[in-house]
C-alpha cells in the first residue's frame, strides 16, 4: 500500500523528470495504482496544503510538499543505500519499495549512521532510473 509520502516522493520525481507538472497517468504507471487511486490521493494532498492540481495539466507540490517529498526521498535513498552496500540485496529496488512505507524517520536515521549518507543526497538520486546516484549497480538491477 502507498503512503501520501510515496505519492509525494512520486510527484517531485516526475516533475524533476517533465520539468512542470505530474499527469495523472505517469503518477498511477510509477506507483503502480489505478488513476483512480491516484487521483483520490492527490485530493487528499490537496486537502493538507501540499499538491495543487489542475485539471488537465496535473499535479504540483506546494513548497511544504517539496519538503516532506524530499525528506522521503532521502529515507529512500538510504533504504536503497542500505539494502546494497550493508545486506547486499541484488533485488533492492522492490526490496526499498516495499520497506519504505514501513522504516519511520527513526529508524532511517539510524541506518544512515551505517550508510554514512552524501550530503548531497537527496539530490543525488537519479530520476529517470529511480535509483540513487551514489550506488554501484549493474545497469540491468532492477526489480
Amino acid at each position: 500500500m502507498n503512503t501520501a509520502d510515496q505519492y509525494l516522493k512520486a510527484i517531485y520525481l516526475i516533475q524533476q523528470i517533465e520539468d512542470g507538472p505530474a499527469s495523472t497517468g505517469d503518477l498511477a504507471d510509477r506507483l503502480d495504482v489505478s488513476p483512480a487511486s491516484a487521483n483520490e490521493m492527490i485530493g487528499k494532498l490537496e486537502d493538507q496544503g501540499l499538491a495543487e492540481h489542475e485539471k488537465y495539466k496535473g499535479v504540483s507540490l506546494s513548497d511544504e510538499g517539496i519538503v516532506r517529498a524530499r525528506d522521503a526521498l532521502q529515507n529512500y535513498c538510504i533504504i536503497e543505500r542500505f539494502l546494497v552496500e550493508v545486506l547486499e540485496v541484488e533485488e533492492f529496488r522492490g526490496e526499498a519499495r516495499q520497506l519504505e512505507s514501513v522504516i519511520d524517520e527513526t529508524v532511517a536515521d539510524r541506518l544512515d549512521t551505517i550508510i554514512d549518507r552524501d550530503p548531497a543526497c537527496p539530490d543525488c538520486f537519479d530520476s529517470e532510473d529511480d535509483v540513487c546516484g551514489l550506488l554501484e549497480v549493474p545497469a540491468t538491477a532492477d526489480d
